[in-house]
């Protein structure tokens, strides 16, 4: 970027525009292995700065990257070399919580945990419960169509978005959806922006479905025998959802392990676990529907007692911190995030062990087991030739055995190439179209998703790119 773009976007924004390596290192990296330093970020304080934004990179041709929370894990908020960041992590406004309409309206830099909060006072709940929920923004969970446990029983983030208003890459302001919980009025564009990964507009405000809080969420950790085949088991828990089973998780022993070392854990770190969550009305509904969860359990070969917690959010805090966890165990690692069809499941965990026997590297397996919702981690460094071949294995056996590249953690710099590969030429042409209508120059968070080669050519740090004098986070 020139020094005259620069000086005038510092008099757009004045104080409000951050400039210098050592203050930009913030903003350089996500949750991936991934850093790049940008050339500078933009603090917007509203609407009408975003737009003008916008038409300045336009007018420059200088790639804009929106940041939340930062919780990404695969690239998405990961600047390019010569960008700007949009930070709209400070926008944590909630306009609005109308119990009668079921409905949010809030700023995209609102955290998950602090929409909850609130909602809970209107005995309210937004379902979508990602692992990151304590600091991923709803901007964020709307721009990866985030997940967590609870998607098992009420689906992902995308089911959730009634309306969001956006800054396109023609810095114009379009209003999508609305606050009603039914619409069918020809293609939905809102659907366009969620999962988009920032790459086709910038979201400025959203408008999310709520629903009454259970009156109880209780948890149980399951002890799982070795031989014991996993979709087998998923297959028959699968069917609990009219026992009220709202979340249907999974560690492997190496993940157990890890976890029941975290401070507070209550967890056996001896075995395989499944971790589950009940809704129900009442004391006694409690009952019933546990004492219906230990036959299915039963049925699924799994006779151990399980382990309670009467408080549900108590276990998926500890279940939140799996990443820290492994951090500690397993040191620098591929981390991947496919989905797997059921009855496939156990195909899938037999080609995680021929890897972990041809490398020789320690591998670990954590998921959303009801939903073939998979996280295989090999410990082997991200960025390697020898990383990004398993890597690309880890992909490429999902998609054979019918599943997805990714069932919640979107696309990013990471999966990129993969991704245009799965989706063939064709579904290229189709989606480079919306590319173009929207952000016609290509200055969206480029390199994401939606390549544009004359813009991306050249500037997408590597996948083993890192902001030099630190180690980007693991």
């Amino acid at each position: 970027m020139d020094a005259a773009a620069l000086r005038e976007l510092r008099g757009l924004l004045g104080e409000r525009l951050v400039e210098g390596a050592e203050r930009l290192t913030r903003v350089s990296a996500d949750a991936s292995h991934l850093a790049c330093v940008p050339a500078a970020c933009a603090l917007p304080r509203d609407v009408s700065e975003v737009q003008a934004i916008v038409r300045w990179a336009r007018r420059h041709r200088v790639p804009l990257v929106v940041r939340g929370g930062g919780t990404s894990l695969d690239g998405e908020s990961v600047p390019v070399p010569g960008a700007v960041v949009v930070d709209l992590s400070g926008w944590t406004s909630i306009h609005e919580i109308d119990p009668v309409d079921r409905i949010a309206r809030v700023a995209p830099g609102v955290v998950n945990r602090t929409l909850q909060e609130a909602a809970a006072v209107h005995g309210m709940f937004f379902p979508p419960n990602p692992g990151s929920w304590r600091t991923s923004t709803l901007g964020g969970n709307v721009s990866t169509n985030a997940s967590g446990p609870r998607s098992f029983r009420y689906g992902p983030t995308r089911a959730w978005v009634r309306a969001a208003e956006v800054v396109m890459g023609t810095a114009e302001r379009v209003a999508l959806g609305g606050r009603s919980a039914k619409r069918s009025t020809g293609p939905d564009l809102l659907q366009l922006m969620i999962g988009g990964e920032g790459t086709l507009g910038i979201l400025t405000e959203i408008t999310v479905g709520l629903l009454p809080r259970p009156p109880r969420r209780c948890a149980l950790a399951v002890p799982i025998p070795e031989a014991r085949s996993l979709g087998t088991v998923a297959a028959t828990l699968a069917r609990g959802l009219s026992w009220g089973l709202s979340a249907l998780e999974y560690l492997d022993a190496a993940c157990a392990a890890a976890l029941s070392n975290t401070p507070g854990a209550r967890l056996p770190g001896d075995r395989p676990l499944l971790l589950l969550e009940i809704e129900s009305v009442d004391a006694d509904d409690e009952a019933v529907r546990l004492s219906a969860l230990s036959g299915m359990l039963r049925n699924a070969g799994l006779s151990e007692d399980p382990l309670v917690f009467p408080d549900a959010d108590q276990l998926w805090t500890l279940r939140g911190s799996s990443g820290e966890a492994l951090d500690r165990a397993l040191g620098p690692r591929i981390r991947e995030d496919v989905g797997v069809p059921l009855g496939r499941i156990d195909e899938y965990l037999q080609e995680l062990a021929r890897i972990a026997e041809e490398t020789g590297a320690r591998t670990c397996l954590y998921g959303h087991l009801g939903e073939g919702s998979l996280h295989p981690n090999v410990a082997l460094a991200p960025g390697t030739p020898r990383g990004e071949e398993i890597r690309s294995r880890l992909l490429e056996t999902a998609v054979r055995l019918g599943g997805t590249l990714s069932a919640e953690h979107g696309i990013g710099l990471v999966k990129a190439a993969a991704w245009e590969r799965s989706v063939g030429d064709e579904g290229r042409r189709v989606l480079r179209a919306v590319k173009d209508a929207c952000d016609p120059d290509g200055i969206l968070n480029p390199g994401k998703v939606l390549r544009v080669p004359e813009v991306d050519r050249g500037r997408g740090p590597s996948p083993g790119a890192s902001v030099a004098g630190r180690t980007p986070p693991a």
